[in-house]
């Protein structure tokens, strides 16, 4: 089905363009019987007006939007410094769009950009934060827009992102070159692409290793400090009890540790941690948290820069940036306690 454009719905409404746009922008100045004769054509036909292709081309604001989950997370700290400083070179100021996992709030900060208030978007989430015509190509409703870590599936967008599956893989890697076999993984939420994509990783290493994997070792988290407290005391109730977690985020990793300390369990003496992230503060704790580093900084700059691009280029076509990841070793894993495993 042909895109429709102001001129077509003009025509076949028998009006000038200038009319169809009255009754998009300005309706109250236009009589009754013509609003509602553009009107039907305008339903019938599906027409959604490119307001992110003209009017932000033409109408800049200065400003571009971050929409990210929760973003006092301390994951989030190093992304949102690195945007402001890209941005701050290119003359745009940085608005933060704290969504708290709630959709309302996604269409809140999305339409900042469809009312000219924000001349595009950085989307740290899986859901695009619009309200979509069925009827049209997904990607021609959408203004300037960089999605990173968490990725919507199936639309042809700018992408950034690094391989979490194969991150978690060399971080099952590392556990089993240390003797580890009995390990659990403590997960985030079910619907939070980059821990399904970790689960997978979990899953092909044991399989790679010849571990059957087992529904009892994965524990459900949410990536919150919180949670990880809470499978902290689920882990020391397991039976036998795992020689090594690995925690899907550094803030459960560094919650399942303060429990581990608070009863006695030796960190990586009596089981090993291993946390994904690289939080500020993951070399701070004690013991020092072997974790996967994620190039916070690269991803907030490289986002950032992206993004201006395609607000002065709106042809520019889709990128697909896979960062690089490292696994950074520290103090929280060591080698399987023979005389305390219960294998």
């Amino acid at each position: 089905m042909p895109v429709l454009g102001i001129k077509d719905i003009a025509a076949l409404a028998n009006v000038s363009p200038a009319t169809v746009s009255r009754v998009l922008n300005s309706p109250e100045l236009l009589s009754a019987k013509t609003l509602a004769r553009v009107q039907k054509v305008i339903d019938e036909h599906g027409y959604t007006p490119n307001r992110f292709g003209t009017s932000l081309r033409t109408k800049k604001s200065g400003n571009i939007v971050a929409i990210i989950p929760h973003i006092t997370k301390p994951v989030n700290a190093g992304i949102i410094r690195a945007i402001e400083e890209e941005a701050q070179k290119f003359g745009y100021s940085v608005l933060l769009g704290d969504t708290q996992g709630l959709r309302e709030r996604e269409l809140h900060y999305g339409s900042l950009a469809r009312h000219g208030q924000a001349d595009g978007v950085l989307l740290f989430g899986a859901n695009l934060p619009f309200e979509l015509n069925d009827k049209l190509p997904i990607e021609k409703q959408l203004p300037p827009l960089v999605n990173a870590n968490e990725l919507v599936p199936d639309v042809d967008i700018h992408k950034i992102f690094i391989d979490n599956e194969a991150a978690a893989i060399e971080a099952m890697q590392h556990l089993f070159a240390f003797g580890h076999t009995r390990i659990a993984a403590v997960v985030g939420p079910s619907d939070v692409p980059s821990s399904n994509e970790r689960l997978c990783g979990y899953k092909r290493a044991l399989e790679m290793q010849g571990i059957e994997f087992s529904t009892d070792l994965v524990i459900q988290g949410d990536y919150t400090l919180h949670s990880g407290v809470e499978t902290g005391n689920i882990l020391l109730n397991l039976q036998p009890r795992p020689t090594a977690v690995f925690a899907f985020s550094d803030d459960m990793a560094i919650g399942i540790m303060q429990v581990l300390h608070k009863n006695g369990v030796v960190v990586p003496a009596d089981i090993s941690v291993i946390g994904f992230d690289d939080i500020s503060y993951a070399e701070f704790v004690r013991p020092s948290l072997t974790t996967v580093h994620q190039p916070l900084k690269e991803i907030g700059q490289t986002c950032a820069n992206l993004l201006i691009r395609s607000i002065k280029n709106p042809d520019l076509k889709p990128e697909k940036i896979q960062l690089t990841y490292t696994l950074k070793v520290r103090d929280s894993t060591g080698p399987v306690n023979k005389n305390k495993t219960a294998e």
